[in-house]
């Protein structure tokens, strides 16, 4: 064989590896009912893809057959195993007996949808949830997601394998849940992908204000979610990131410090990021029932379209706010209510209702609500509060870029 020939496979294989292993696995997992067992006899089946494509030609439908050939992997494993465990010798018969239509998209994007929803099942902990997703629904590898949450690769690994060990001992069934029980569920795994992509948006700490391969995930989780449940909440949360994914490029300087949004050169904005937003917001809107994701995205939406900060309708802003209060009344809402009620009627109206949430004992450990008070107070000329609300803020924030930035307003102030 050629050894240009073979370079050429590998590349190809390589490439099917990126763009089908997700699915791959996704139907696998459904077929085995194993996720350890799933993910061996994939990687199987892509190595042996390199052998037998050189010699046999690049199949026409890659996924039908790396599904099918890792599926007669598994059952070689299972057979070899099934001396020291007899139950694996009759799953073996049952797997080889079951059909499946691998060529069937829709049936591997239900089965994505499926693993999505047992990874969030939520008798497994908020953080195992993230930990499964990222791991075997978005591919990352224990090191990035570790990574991104600043913990160790073992302390991720721990959490997968209880995870997986979870599903199996209590047969959580491997199911999109029933119309019933949807909303529940639903919420599980809306509040797991913004939660990814936030970190990715912004992440909690380190040294870089971004993380584009985990906001990037969370986006392709929900586009994939908004194609299969269209429903008014999945839309919002996809119109939510796309709205705050589409200020990117101008939310830090070339060196990565950051730049507020009002300083921000809205030129870098995506508008085509922007436009897809804004559609899926009024979609959502149109089913005559909206949740917290929804109201956000509105929110996201008014910023978006002014072409200036002056230019920003502020009080439809402070009235968003207002109809999220009703659906989530959470300290960081009423937070963000209040900067928006600074912005309409002035820095003492904002302060006000800080001060009012301080003192109900919120966000005292918030760098945000810090920064925010330390903000306003600058704006009204009241250095020596500004000063000890920045230093607070400082004392607070894990992120370096936000860091840098509190010092900067701090040597302003001196």
């Amino acid at each position: 064989m050629a050894q240009s020939n073979l370079e050429q496979i590998r590349e190809i294989v390589g490439e099917a590896y990126r763009t089908e292993s997700r699915r791959v696995l996704a139907t696998l997992i459904r077929l085995l009912g194993d996720f350890d067992l799933a993910e061996e006899s994939m990687h199987d089946a892509f190595a042996a893809a390199v052998e037998q494509w050189s010699r046999e030609g690049v199949p026409e439908k890659l996924r039908a057959w790396l599904v099918s050939t890792a599926r007669f992997k598994a059952i070689d494993i299972m057979r070899r195993r099934a001396r020291f465990d007899a139950s694996l010798s009759e799953l073996a018969k049952k797997v080889e007996t079951t059909t499946c239509d691998e060529s069937s998209n829709d049936g591997v994007e239900d089965d994505r949808l499926r693993l999505i929803f047992t990874c969030c099942h939520p008798a497994l902990s908020p953080s195992t949830q993230i930990a499964l997703t990222l791991r075997e629904v978005c591919g990352l590898s224990t090191e990035a997601i570790a990574s991104a949450f600043l913990t160790t690769p073992s302390t991720i690994a721990q959490r997968i394998v209880r995870g997986k060990a979870k599903i199996r001992d209590a047969k959580i069934p491997y199911v999109i849940p029933s119309i019933d029980d949807l909303p529940d569920r639903l919420e599980s795994v809306l509040a797991v992908v913004y939660l990814v992509f936030n970190e990715g948006y912004s992440a909690s700490s380190g040294e870089s204000l971004t993380r584009p391969d985990l906001s990037g995930e969370a986006i392709r989780l929900g586009r994939l979610l908004s194609q299969l449940l269209p429903d008014s909440e999945v839309l919002g949360l996809l119109a939510l990131m796309l709205l705050h994914e589409s200020r990117r490029l101008a939310r830090t300087s070339q060196d990565g410090d950051l730049i507020l949004l009002e300083d921000q050169d809205r030129s870098l904005w995506n508008r085509e990021l922007i436009a897809e937003g804004r559609s899926l917001v009024e979609l959502a809107f149109s089913s005559g029932e909206v949740g917290t994701h929804a109201i956000q995205a509105a929110i996201s939406s008014v910023h978006s379209v002014a072409l200036s900060p002056d230019e920003t309708d502020w009080s439809q802003i402070v009235a968003y706010y207002d109809l999220l209060l009703q659906a989530d009344r959470s300290p960081i809402v009423e937070l963000n209510r209040a900067v928006a009620v600074a912005m309409r009627n002035g820095p003492l109206a904002g302060i006000e209702l800080i001060e009012a949430i301080f003192a109900r004992g919120d966000l005292l450990e918030y760098h945000l609500a810090h920064a925010a008070h330390a903000d306003l107070s600058r704006r009204l000329g009241r250095s020596a509060a500004a000063q000890r609300s920045y230093r607070r803020a400082l004392d607070l924030a894990q992120q370096m870029p936000e860091r840098r930035f509190l010092e900067m307003r701090l040597r302003e102030l001196s």
